[in-house]
């Protein structure tokens, strides 16, 4: 039977705030390099767009590299749906305009949960590593109470082990805690900016699909 010891606790501990930290910062790197590139392909995809003559040639353009890309690929994918027999269908019954908007939103929803994966891991480490640190530094001051009891002795000699490695398991859990928590508030204030970019696109497709006479095609 494997016996772990009051240290062995702490020094698990350390080890569990050790990965959280790894963790967050592999996040970091991860959503930063993410995001940066989801801009850099949107401002590509945008000025390709808004540079074509019309939506015919916009439609050529390809679709699936940006977000921009496939929130237009969805609402071309509707234009081309209700114009063949497929608006006979009852997932194509109703005002086209409505269709349209409701397929750009549902798009605009699957490019959001793309976005905030891996937010919810840095909430709870920014969340839990405080408390994780915490334990280890109370069962610390139990392990060197258990040394004061045993030796009969308060001596520094006695106590210091235990009660440094307590107060760096504190430490180590809210240098965890704090970049889980300043990185989450950051990368959910660009993804809210990133998704307003989403939602002025799709506004301005469906605007300009309605221009170019979408209720006129569609009831052909």
């Amino acid at each position: 039977m494997i016996h772990i010891s009051s240290a062995d606790i702490v020094q698990i501990t350390l080890w569990v705030l050790i990965g959280f930290s790894v963790i967050t910062w592999g996040i970091i790197f991860f959503k930063s390099w993410t995001i940066w590139s989801i801009g850099l392909r949107n401002r590509g995809y945008d000025k390709a767009f808004w540079a074509a003559p019309d939506l015919a040639a916009a439609s050529s353009l390809e679709h699936s590299a940006s977000a921009l890309g496939r929130i237009a690929g969805a609402g071309f994918g509707v234009l081309k749906d209700v114009r063949s027999n497929a608006s006979r269908m009852l997932e194509w019954s109703g005002d086209i305009e409505s269709i349209l908007e409701r397929s750009l939103r549902q798009q605009i929803s699957r490019e959001r949960k793309d976005l905030e994966q891996g937010l919810s891991m840095l909430a709870s480490i920014g969340s839990t590593s405080p408390f994780v640190g915490l334990f280890g530094t109370v069962w610390g001051i139990m392990h060197a109470l258990q040394d004061i009891g045993q030796a009969k002795s308060a001596s520094l000699d006695v106590v210091a082990g235990p009660i440094g490695e307590a107060l760096v398991a504190t430490a180590i859990g809210i240098a965890a805690a704090i970049p889980a928590v300043l990185a989450y508030n950051f990368f959910v204030r660009r993804i809210k900016l990133c998704e307003a970019d989403l939602e002025y696109f799709a506004t301005d497709f469906l605007n300009l699909a309605v221009k170019s006479g979408l209720k006129a095609n569609g009831g052909e």
